[in-house]
C-alpha cells in the first residue's frame, strides 16, 4: 500500500527474517529544512550506506530533487533490516514524495533491488522469499533486478517486473514503457544430465555397505561407516545422492529459499533441483555447522536441508560442535535466539559420518599393525558421545578392499538399480503417512505411528529385546531399529516387517555394541587369529 499525505510516501519491500521475508513499510518524508538524508529503522551498515547510493543514482538520472530534509523509515523498527535490497525501494519513495512518480501504481508490488551509482540495478540475495511474502500478502507481483526473474518466477499466482534500470522501473510505473511480465515457464527448465556424475558402480566390493547405504536412502537414516584408510567411506558417502529419490517442487524451493538467502544460487540456477551434499571440515565452528554468529544466518545442517550431511573423520570435530548436532537432527529444525531476534532454519537432513577405527587407522586390521595402545583408541572413540551415535540409525563396519576386486570383471550394479529401489519404498512410505503432512520418510515417525505400522512378531521383539539388554542400548536405539526394519520390509517390498527385517536391523547396529569397543585391542594374538581367518577366507574363495 502507498498514499501520499502532503510530503510523505510509502513504498513496500520485505526484510529476511531466518528463510521467510516480512513485509516491510519504506516511508519517505520530505520537508523544509537543511539537506539531510537520514535512514531510520534498525538499519545494519550496508542499509545505511545505501541513501549515497540513493541520491547518486537519482542524480545520475536526471531526476531533479529539492533541497529538502529526507527521512526514510523501515517499518516494523524492531526487525533488523539487512542488504541492499532497499534501496529500489528508497529511491521510487523519494521520486513520490517528490511529486516525480504517481503513488497509485506502486501499491500493487513488492520492491528489492540494489542501485550502482549510474541507476542500474544489481541482483539481491533473497527474492525467493520476497516473492512468496508479495503472493501470501495478496499483491500484484513484485519488481526485481532482470537476474533475480528467474528465481522470483518460480513462486505462481503473481506477477513478476524484471527490470535492468532505475529509469525503465520508474517508466514502467508511468505507463510509458510497459515491461512484460517474466515468463515462469523458463524457471520450471529441467536441468539436463542430473544422473550424471558419480555412480555406486565405481565402488568395487563392500555389498554390505552398498545394501546399508540403499536402506539409508530409501528410509531417511542417519549413517555411519568406521573402517581403515583406504576402504572407501568417503566414496561410498559422496555417491548417496545418486540413489537418493529427485526432489519434489515443495521440497525444491524449500532448499532454494536456503540458498537464496545465502546468495549462494549460481548464474542461470534458478531452481536447486539436485538434493544438496554439505561434506564441512572438521575444524568448522558451532556456528558454521548449525548456523548462528552475528547476523544468525543458516549452517552447513540448514544448507543439507533435504539433502546429505557427510561428516568425515567425525572424532576431528570439535566435542561441543558435534553436540550441537543432537537436538535438530532430533527436531529437524534448527532454533538460533539472539537478542534482537529469533528465527528458525529446517534441518531435515541424512547425517551421513565416516571415521577411523583409531587414530592410526588400523585397529582390528589384518593388513597392517596396529600402533595404538587399548586406552588410546578407547578414548579415541569416546570423542563420538553416546547421545549422539544413540540418533545414528546404521552404523557399519568396512573392511580393506580386497584384491581380487581390482582385477575381476565383474560389473557392479548401477546407482539406478538401487534407485529404483529407494524410489518405490519412498512411495509406499508416502502413501502409509499420507494424513500426516510433513512425514516424508520412516525415519521421521513419531512414537504413535510405530506402534501402528511396526508390529513384529514375539520372538523378534524377544531378540530385540535381549540385543538391547546384552549391549546396554537405549529406548530410542529401540525405536530406530524398528524403524530401519520397517524400511527394510518397504525395500523388499513386503507389508508386514518379517523376522529377518529385524535381525538385518539388528546388524546395522555394529558399532554401538559393548563388544566393538571392549574387544582385546591389543592383543598380539586376536590379530593374529583375524590374520589366519581372513587367509582362510580368502583360499576358500574370498568374501561375497
Amino acid at each position: 500500500m502507498l498514499w501520499l499525505l502532503g510530503m510523505l510516501a510509502k513504498v513496500r519491500s520485505g526484510a529476511l527474517l531466518g528463510v521467510d521475508a516480512v513485509a516491510v513499510d519504506v516511508e519517505v518524508d520530505m520537508t523544509m529544512g537543511l539537506p539531510f538524508f537520514a535512514v531510520v529503522g534498525l538499519p545494519e551498515g550496508a542499509v545505511k550506506e545505501s541513501k549515497v547510493r540513493v541520491v547518486s543514482a537519482l542524480k545520475n538520472c536526471d531526476f531533479q530533487l529539492p533541497q529538502k530534509r529526507i527521512t526514510v523509515n523501515l517499518a516494523p523498527a524492531d526487525i533488523r533490516k539487512e542488504g541492499a535490497a532497499f534501496e529500489l525501494p528508497i529511491a521510487l519513495g523519494v521520486l513520490v514524495a517528490a511529486k516525480l512518480l504517481e503513488p497509485e501504481p506502486l501499491a500493487q508490488y513488492l520492491f528489492g533491488g540494489e542501485l550502482s551509482l549510474d541507476g542500474s540495478l544489481r541482483p539481491i540475495r533473497g527474492v525467493l522469499p520476497l516473492a512468496l511474502a508479495a503472493r501470501d500478502g495478496g499483491f500484484k507481483g513484485v519488481i526485481v533486478p532482470v537476474q533475480n526473474a528467474p528465481e522470483a518466477a518460480l513462486v505462481d499466482r503473481i506477477e513478476v517486473v524484471p527490470v535492468a534500470h532505475l529509469t525503465e522501473a520508474v517508466a514502467h510505473l508511468k505507463g510509458d514503457v510497459v515491461i512484460q511480465p517474466f515468463d515462469r515457464l523458463k524457471s520450471l527448465v529441467t536441468v539436463e544430465g542430473l544422473d550424471a556424475g558419480l555412480d555406486l558402480k565405481d565402488v568395487r566390493g563392500q555389498e554390505e555397505i552398498k545394501d546399508a547405504l540403499e536402506l539409508a536412502a530409501a528410509g531417511g537414516h542417519n549413517m555411519m561407516m568406521c573402517g581403515p584408510p583406504g576402504s572407501g567411506k568417503t566414496m561410498i558417502a559422496r555417491r548417496l545422492p545418486s540413489i537418493l529419490p529427485p526432489l519434489e517442487m515443495e521440497e525444491a524451493l524449500e532448499v532454494t529459499k536456503i540458498y537464496s538467502v545465502l546468495g549462494l544460487l549460481k548464474d542461470g540456477e534458478a531452481l536447486i533441483q539436485r538434493r544438496p551434499f554439505r561434506a564441512p571440515h572438521h575444524t568448522i565452528s558451532d556456528a558454521g555447522l548449525v548456523g548462528g554468529g552475528p547476523l544468525a544466518r543458516p549452517g552447513e545442517l540448514s544448507m543439507a536441508h533435504r539433502g546429505v550431511l557427510f561428516l568425515d573423520e567425525l572424532p576431528e570435530f570439535k566435542k561441543h560442535v558435534l553436540e550441537v548436532l543432537r537436538q535438530p537432527l532430533e527436531e529437524g529444525f534448527v532454533h538460533i535466539a539472539r537478542a534482537q531476534q529469533k528465527v528458525t532454519y529446517p534441518s531435515q537432513v541424512m547425517l551421513v559420518a565416516a571415521m577411523n577405527p583409531c587414530p592410526c587407522g588400523y585397529w582390528r586390521s589384518v593388513v597392517r599393525a596396529c600402533t595404538c595402545s587399548p586406552q588410546r583408541v578407547r578414548d579415541y572413540h569416546a570423542r563420538v558421545s553416546g547421545p549422539l551415535l544413540d540418533r545414528i540409525d546404521i552404523s557399519l563396519e568396512t573392511r580393506q578392499v580386497e584384491t581380487r576386486h581390482f582385477t575381476t570383471e565383474r560389473r557392479e550394479k548401477p546407482s539406478s538399480w538401487y534407485r529404483e529401489r529407494v524410489v518405490a519404498a519412498r512411495d509406499r512410505q508416502l502413501e502409509r503417512f499420507k494424513a500426516e503432512p510433513g512425514m516424508l520418510c520412516n525415519a521421521q515417525m513419531t512414537p504413535r505411528w510405530l506402534l501402528e505400522h511396526c508390529k513384529i512378531s514375539t520372538a523378534a521383539q524377544s531378540r530385540l529385546n535381549a540385543t538391547l539388554h546384552t549391549h546396554g542400548m537405549s529406548a530410542r536405539a529401540h525405536d530406530r531399529i524398528l524403524k530401519v526394519a520397517r524400511t527394510r520390509a518397504d525395500v523388499e517390498g513386503h507389508g508386514d516387517i518379517t523376522d529377518e527385517d529385524v535381525a538385518v536391523a539388528i546388524e546395522c547396529r555394529k558399532l554401538d555394541r559393548s563388544e566393538y569397543t571392549e574387544a582385546p585391542i591389543g592383543d598380539p594374538k586376536t590379530r593374529e587369529d583375524m590374520a589366519n581367518k581372513m587367509r582362510r577366507v580368502n583360499q576358500a574363495g574370498g568374501l561375497p
